[in-house]
């Protein structure tokens, strides 16, 4: 057993042999800032001010070697090796939303690609309050819990979600193959801290894989609709062309905007196409090589968002001005949920 002290709110708990900080603080009931809790998003870096950690596995995005070695740490990986005090980083940017438990009804259903759908939910009660980006938690019966990043502007009656069906998930099949108008499930949220900042003035990257276009378009029509008029590049990726979708959402966004340029970029095309070919990381590394001053905003798999984090880094962008949404799935996080949407 060891002793954490929580210097942001003064307080100590007590954490069993083997356990990290992170769950102990949660099974306190301590709203410990986190997302993804298996050390890929980043959501709950701290500092170490006093004692050791052990930290188990985790991405280079949620914890860069440099900052690792300036003291910070990831409570959802640190077993304490002994009495230790920790304070988790504030972002002065980062916008709260009461965490909502409410239930919906399936007011649609669409799919958008072969292996994408289209989830529209009427939540009963005032619409749920929301930043640009950020996601929620489904609860349908018989299946787990399962985070899905919202798609729409915030202050809309019906909530959107892109729901990717993941081979073997659980949670995806049901939503594809279960889900009917008139159905209801439970919503709890919203979560997540890689939002549009409405107060950033310098040029924005969004990048978007697969389903994780999903929180890009929230909030690319939000800084549409506020006004934000700095440059904006968007690279939406897939494997193939039938992967592909929201084009023409974006192309109307981008014409109303006036300084958005989109990039659709195909990893694996079957055919000769007109596309842009390879991988996002590579074609953002060819076409901006200096990134100093601008935010990025990225939402896609885990492989896709490390090798993004090298390329925008290496590019001159700072590490807090980049906002990440990791999409987990059985493929690529063992153990991890279907699809988890972390910041």
């Amino acid at each position: 057993m060891s002793e954490v002290t929580l210097l942001n709110i003064g307080r100590t708990i007590t954490v069993p042999d083997g356990q990290t900080i992170l769950s102990a603080a949660l099974a306190e009931g301590i709203d410990y800032p986190h997302g993804c809790k298996s050390g890929r998003c980043g959501n709950c870096k701290s500092r170490l001010a006093s004692g050791e950690v052990d930290l188990l596995d985790h991405s280079r995005f949620a914890l860069p070697p440099e900052e690792r070695d300036s003291g910070l740490i990831l409570p959802c990986r640190a077993v304490p090796k002994g009495p230790v005090s920790v304070a988790w980083l504030g972002d002065e940017h980062a916008v709260s939303h009461s965490v909502r438990e409410m239930s919906a009804e399936v007011v649609g259903t669409e799919l958008l690609t072969h292996d994408i759908l289209r989830l529209r939910l009427r939540v009963d009660g005032a619409p749920l309050q929301f930043a640009p980006g950020q996601y929620a938690t489904l609860k349908l019966p018989g299946v787990a819990a399962r985070d899905y990043s919202m798609a729409n502007p915030p202050g809309a009656e019906v909530l959107e979600f892109h729901v990717r069906r993941v081979p073997d998930g659980r949670t995806s099949t049901a939503i594809h193959d279960r889900l009917r108008v008139g159905d209801r499930l439970g919503i709890t949220g919203p979560h997540g801290t890689a939002h549009l900042r409405t107060g950033h003035t310098g040029p924005i990257l969004a990048v978007a894989g697969g389903s994780g276009l999903a929180p890009i378009l929230s909030i690319l029509e939000s800084a549409v609709a506020q006004g934000m008029r700095q440059p904006i590049r968007v690279y939406v990726g897939g494997r193939d062309e039938r992967d592909l979708y929201g084009l023409d959402q974006l192309a109307a966004l981008a014409a109303q905007h006036g300084n958005m340029s989109v990039t659709p970029v195909l990893s694996a095309p079957s055919a000769p196409t007109v596309r842009r070919t390879g991988f996002l990381h590579a074609a953002i590394r060819a076409d901006l090589q200096d990134l100093d001053g601008w935010k990025v905003y990225t939402a896609g798999p885990p492989v896709m968002i490390d090798a993004l984090t090298d390329v925008v880094l290496a590019s001159g962008l700072q590490s807090a001005d980049l906002h990440a949404d990791v999409f987990f799935t059985p493929e690529n996080a063992a153990g991890a949920s279907d699809v988890a949407a972390a910041s």
